[in-house]
């Protein structure tokens, strides 16, 4: 009899334990990667593995705080740990433009510190910091005057030597044609933390100079084989951008050109396509925990021809090195929405891509969310969180200048999606506030509450002028007005309520285009932010704010 108990217990104890392993063998299954794995402004992403967890860096230029960093332990969800330029010591932007600042940054790690190195156009050129923890705090920059030129990249060489690579002028400063650049390289000494010995350069061009290559440039090196592979964009940062690589024994060259360059690009498929990515290049190589290697890159998705607002976004695909060179992606081939990770993971986080396409904030913290930026770096704190509002002081700073207006602002993270927000004017007070979406000084759409000698009036603008001004009929002083700008692919639109429950149209179908790169320049992505003006002092309440994405899968 006790045989039988005992042989019953160990059969259940059998059937627990295999189910307690099935389930767990489950939980931690390999998970699709959605792409972009950062939606919205997030270009020129660089890469690093520390153990089993990875940390990822974007440009931030104009804005303020600088350079966000966000972490993975699977490389499928992405929680954003901070900014690597917090402090306005570390990072002084007063006048520069928009696509000016913080260009390229790339993040390396070696014995038990982390380096960030990127170039501050505008400013005080190439500077790297530090930091033990990616989290912050970073050190003040260190600046590296030897260096003219933009994206610098560290290199950490098995046999304990360091290295700095950048793009910089052709030889002798004297370029063949328009966009003919180079990359330099030149040893750097950890224990002094300087640039040491000759500056030379390593490739000259691009990938066949008779062929005129432009801009080779965001180079990083890596370590297979016997070999150093350096990789780089080439073709420019529009629909002709790509990734090539080369390689070679030593570092300081020959490099060997490969045959298949380049290894990454969008640029000769069909430009009828269906729901096209484009402009892919300026990538970065990782290698898992497991051995295996994943790319992050930039890449766009235009919702009409070559134009988008979502601005320059981050890509990851895995890359096939199973020859002698690394593939990031076979020609003729589309980048899927979809890829498997490598690696294994029980996360049941959400992932960025799909915190960021339904999000709200109710103001109840200490400080902002890591999402939220400033136009240039504030010089004193203009804003506050009080009582899960918050409160802007509105400051005689306008959208339309180069300075620090009161903007606080997140990405237009979709092509497809819409933001609301409840602002209230302080009384008595002349002054407006409201909803800017913003591409820069002269592309942006101002929806706000303006107030003059007591009387509330609603309007839309834009650096052209004003599209529709009304006064603001019913309203009671000292009540919440609630604001809406909606994108919906070229067309924007503007609504408003007084109760936040009967919406009204004030302007439909507004030109987007007016918003995307193609037509305002520069390098960045729209965003949207809060906004108060007024040229003596005053203050507008913000009670919540709420972004949704129409269409997740834009």
């Amino acid at each position: 009899m006790k045989n039988k108990i005992m042989y019953k217990w160990l059969f259940v104890s059998f059937l627990l334990t295999s189910i307690f392993c099935l389930s767990t063998a489950q939980s931690v299954k390999s998970e699709v990667i959605q792409n972009p794995i950062l939606p919205g402004f997030y270009p020129d992403p660089s890469i690093c593995r520390v153990g089993t967890d990875y940390y990822l860096v974007n440009s931030s230029f104009s804005y303020f705080p600088g350079v966000p960093i966000f972490h993975s332990k699977d490389l499928v969800h992405w929680k954003q740990i901070g900014h690597v330029l917090d402090r306005p010591s570390q990072l002084n932007i007063t006048t520069q433009g928009i696509s000016e600042g913080i260009y390229a940054p790339a993040i390396r790690y070696n014995k038990g510190i982390f380096y960030m190195v990127t170039t501050f156009v505008g400013g005080n050129g190439n500077f790297f910091v530090t930091a033990k923890n990616p989290a912050g705090p970073w050190s003040d920059p260190i600046l590296l005057p030897e260096i003219s030129g933009i994206d610098p990249s560290f290199f950490f060489d098995e046999n304990g030597k360091a290295y700095l690579l950048n793009n910089g002028p052709s030889p002798d400063n004297k370029p063949l044609y328009e966009g003919h650049r180079a990359i330099w390289l030149q040893e750097f000494d950890l224990k002094d933390q300087k640039l040491v010995g000759e500056r030379k350069i390593v490739i000259n061009g691009g990938t066949d100079l008779a062929k005129k290559p432009i801009w080779i440039e965001g180079p990083h090196i890596y370590q297979k084989n016997g070999y150093y592979f350096l990789m780089a964009a080439e073709g420019g940062t529009a629909e002709n951008h790509s990734e090539v690589v080369f390689r070679s024994k030593s570092i300081w060259g020959p490099y060997e050109v490969y045959a298949g360059n380049p290894i990454l690009t969008q640029r000769d498929l069909p430009a009828d396509r269906l729901n096209p990515v484009t402009c892919s290049g300026h990538a970065d190589l990782v290698q898992t925990s497991q051995g295996d290697w994943m790319a992050v890159f930039l890449a766009c998705q235009p919702y009409a021809d070559n134009f988008y607002n979502t601005g320059r976004q981050t890509f990851t695909l895995p890359v096939d090195w199973s020859g002698e060179w690394p593939v990031i992606l076979a020609k003729g081939k589309a980048i899927p929405s979809e890829v498997q990770s490598p690696l294994k993971s029980g996360s049941t986080e959400k992932t960025f891509s799909e915190y960021s396409a339904n999000w709200r904030d109710d103001f109840n913290k200490h400080e902002l969310l890591p999402e939220w930026n400033f136009i240039r770096t504030p010089k004193e704190k203009w804003y506050e969180l009080k009582n899960n509002n918050l409160i802007l002081q509105a400051r005689p700073v306008g959208i339309t200048e180069k300075g620090n207006p009161s903007f606080i602002g997140r990405r237009q993270q979709h092509t497809n999606c819409e933001m609301t927000t409840a602002v209230k004017l302080e009384t008595a007070r002349e002054m407006e506030a409201g909803l800017v979406a913003f591409q820069n000084e002269k592309y942006f759409y101002k929806f706000v509450v303006q107030q003059a000698k007591g009387t509330y009036f609603l309007s839309l603008s834009s650096a052209s002028g004003e599209i529709l001004k009304i006064k603001l009929k019913d309203y009671s002083k000292g009540a919440f007005v609630y604001l809406r700008i909606q994108a919906k692919g070229k067309y924007y639109s503007f609504e408003y309520s007084l109760n936040n429950k009967d919406w009204e149209q004030f302007v439909n179908t507004q030109d987007g285009k007016y918003l995307s790169t193609s037509l305002a320049g520069g390098f960045v992505g729209t965003y949207f932010g809060m906004y108060a003006y007024a040229l003596t002092p005053a203050s507008a309440t913000f009670g919540w704010i709420t972004y949704k994405a129409l269409n997740h899968r834009d």
